[in-house]
C-alpha cells in the first residue's frame, strides 16, 4: 500500500507483481472500492505488474472530483504519469469503466478494458435510463438524499446490489462487502460515490462532443448474467468512433464479473494486452 499524491490530491494505490513488467491499472465502480481487484491481482503472475487504487474520496484516497468522468480520467492520468507507465493497459469496471473511456478520449493508452457499463452518452444510453430496473440511477443523483437514506447502513444497502446483481451472490465475500462499506462510510466518501451518479448528465454531454475517430484497441468485456444485447453495446461504441473494439462475453458472471470470475477476467484481459502490444520489454520496431 502507497499513498500518492498527485493533483492536489492523495490517492491510495496497491499495487503487486513485477515494478518492470506490463503494468495493467484497474479503476473501481460503485458501491466498490479498489479490494474489488484483489481477486484478479491475485490471478496475474508474478511478471505482470498490477495496480489498484481507490477513486478519490473513496476509501483513503481524498479529494473529490464532482463525480466528473473527465475530471477523474485527468487524476488518473496525472497517476499514470507519476508511476511511468508506459504500454498501459488501463481497466474500468462500472463507474471506473466511464472513467476509462474519459481517458481512453483524452490520453494515449496501450489499450483499455471497459467491464460491463453503459458509457453515458454513447448507445444505448438513453435505453438504459429508460429501463425500471435502473431505478438507481436517478436516486442516487437527487442532492443530499441518497446520503441520509444510506448513512449507517451502508452494508445493507450496498449488499443489495451485490445479491440482486451477481449470478451467484456468495462469490463477493463477506471481507471484500466489509472493505467497500468501510471504504464508503465517511460522509464525504458517501458523496463522492453518490457525486459519479450526479455527474451523469454532464459525462453525457462531455463524451457526446468528442466525435474523433480513435484506434486505441478497446476491449468490452460483459458478464452472461448482466442482462441487455452486447451487439448494441458494440454498435454504440462503433457510431461513437471506437474503431478498434473487441467483444467478449464472460461465463457465469454477473455485474461483479471481477469478483465472481477472477481468473476469467484476467485471462480475458492479458490475452488483450499480449495480443494488442509489443512483447513487453521489446523495443518498438
Amino acid at each position: 500500500m502507497s499513498i500518492i499524491a498527485v493533483d492536489e490530491r492523495s490517492l491510495h494505490v496497491e499495487e503487486s507483481g513485477d515494478p518492470s513488467g506490463r503494468p495493467y491499472l484497474f479503476l473501481h465502480g460503485w458501491p466498490e472500492s479498489w479490494r474489488t481487484w484483489k481477486p484478479v491481482m491475485d490471478a496475474a503472475p508474478p511478471e505482470a505488474r498490477v495496480i489498484a487504487l481507490d477513486l478519490p474520496g473513496v476509501g483513503e484516497s481524498t479529494g473529490g472530483t464532482d463525480g466528473s468522468k473527465a475530471a477523474l480520467a485527468s487524476v488518473v492520468h496525472a497517476l499514470v504519469e507519476h508511476l511511468s507507465l508506459t504500454d498501459l493497459t488501463l481497466i474500468g469496471h462500472d463507474a471506473g469503466g466511464m472513467v476509462a473511456y474519459a481517458y481512453l478520449r483524452r490520453y494515449d493508452a496501450g489499450r483499455v478494458v471497459i467491464m460491463n457499463t453503459v458509457i453515458p452518452g454513447v448507445d444505448p444510453w438513453k435505453d438504459v435510463l429508460r429501463n425500471p430496473y435502473i431505478w438507481h440511477f436517478g436516486l442516487h443523483a437527487v442532492p443530499g438524499l441518497p446520503e441520509k437514506l444510506v448513512r449507517g447502513r451502508q452494508a445493507e444497502y450496498f449488499d443489495y446490489f451485490y445479491n440482486v446483481l451477481s449470478a451467484d451472490p456468495s462469490r463477493i465475500t463477506p471481507e471484500s462487502r466489509a472493505a467497500h462499506a468501510a471504504a464508503y462510510e465517511s460522509d464525504k466518501a458517501l458523496t463522492a460515490g453518490f457525486d459519479l451518479y450526479r455527474a451523469f448528465s454532464q459525462d453525457a454531454k462531455d463524451n457526446a462532443a468528442l466525435t474523433e475517430p480513435t484506434t486505441t484497441p478497446v476491449l468490452y468485456l460483459r458478464g452472461d448474467g448482466e442482462g441487455g444485447d452486447i451487439t448494441t453495446y458494440a454498435d454504440g461504441f462503433r457510431r461513437a468512433g471506437i474503431e478498434n473494439l473487441t467483444t467478449e462475453v464472460l461465463k457465469d458472471a454477473g455485474h461483479f464479473s471481477q469478483e465472481e470470475q477472477p481468473a476469467q477476467v484476467w485471462s480475458r484481459i492479458q490475452a488483450f494486452a499480449e495480443r494488442t502490444g509489443e512483447r513487453f520489454g521489446d523495443a518498438p520496431t
